[in-house]
């Protein structure tokens, strides 16, 4: 597929949803870059879902504008939609079709036999594919959902939780199909609770919380926010913890009930430093393990700050 050029793949400006009193977005300005592999993440309730539905014009907003390759979409106009494919909530599946009917039945008229083997084979679904789609597991109707969502090869792929019901050979395949895809330009925003996977595939993350936008940047920069920590495993854990916590060794907040000797690692010298207190204190030590603080620790840090500022309001 070649790059289409493209001023804009999707913007969100000043755009808020509520349904009866329940504001569900909230002023929400969001860009997404071409070729780029965004994550959505929050808390459930957050606004995720119901942000992807106004992109595709399937809730209207109550203020704002939603603008997909240029062209402003509303319940009565998304002719711009033909260029995005997209996977919400759960794969909407005839039970007595077969998958490669579902295939063929949603396939656009430039799409040919050889783009729909391609997503069979690319998902290994050969095996199942002309069986009705009522026999399909979990994973089989989830990988069926995705190949509607990627098969007439768009331009912008919306995939809300695709990790759903995968085992670890078909997310690794999905997960393979998504760098391709961004390889052929195509940008890609991806809701997921499957943090550990969903940072091995992004490039951009954006956090909801409460139906506003807390951080969007490059998932490079919040890497760089995580903490590496120091777990100990000593001959008297508890009497470690307090001599530690006495002598400024820093534990973050979330970790403070932890039972185990652990702290932050502020400085290379960090490791040596407790060693020396610790052994001075006649304790000694059995065990040193290197942690890494990961998406799902640095997220819910993101979203305990915005949720003790906005109580501080």
């Amino acid at each position: 597929m070649e790059v289409a050029k493209m001023s804009s793949v999707l913007q969100m400006q000043q755009v808020s949803k509520q349904f009866g009193q329940k504001q569900v977005l909230k002023s929400i300005d969001l860009s997404l870059e071409p070729g780029h592999i965004v994550g959505l993440v929050g808390e459930n309730g957050a606004g995720k879902s119901t942000l992807m539905k106004t992109i595709l014009g399937l809730l209207p907003v109550n203020h704002g504008t939603v603008t997909v390759f240029d062209q402003q979409i509303t319940l009565s106009r998304h002719a711009s939609l033909d260029r995005v494919g997209a996977l919400i909530e759960y794969p909407s599946i005839y039970p007595f079709l077969s998958g490669r009917k579902h295939l063929h039945l949603f396939a656009a008229d430039n799409t040919d036999q050889d783009q729909v083997n391609a997503v069979i084979d690319a998902l290994d679904m050969g095996s199942y594919i002309d069986q009705q789609a009522k026999n399909y597991s979990l994973g089989m109707k989830q990988k069926l959902g995705i190949a509607l969502a990627v098969l007439n090869q768009p331009d912008l792929v919306i995939l809300d939780e695709p990790m759903n019901g995968l085992d670890p050979k078909a997310t690794r395949q999905v997960r393979d199909l998504i760098f391709s895809m961004k390889q052929n330009g195509t940008t890609i925003l991806i809701s997921s609770h499957i943090l550990s996977e969903l940072e091995k595939v992004i490039d951009d993350i954006i956090i909801l919380d409460q139906g506003h936008i807390v951080r969007n940047e490059p998932m490079q920069s919040l890497s760089d926010e995580s903490v590496d920590y120091l777990v100990l495993k000593t001959s008297d854990d508890a009497t470690a913890k307090q001599l530690l916590a006495a002598n400024q060794f820093v534990v973050p907040a979330e970790l403070a009930d932890d039972a185990r000797v652990i702290f932050a690692k502020t400085s290379n010298d960090t490791l040596a430093q407790a060693i020396t207190q610790l052994t001075a204190a006649n304790i000694a030590i059995y065990d040193v393990v290197h942690e890494h603080n990961d998406l799902e620790a640095t997220l819910l840090n993101v979203l305990t700050a915005d949720q003790t500022e906005v109580a501080h309001d």
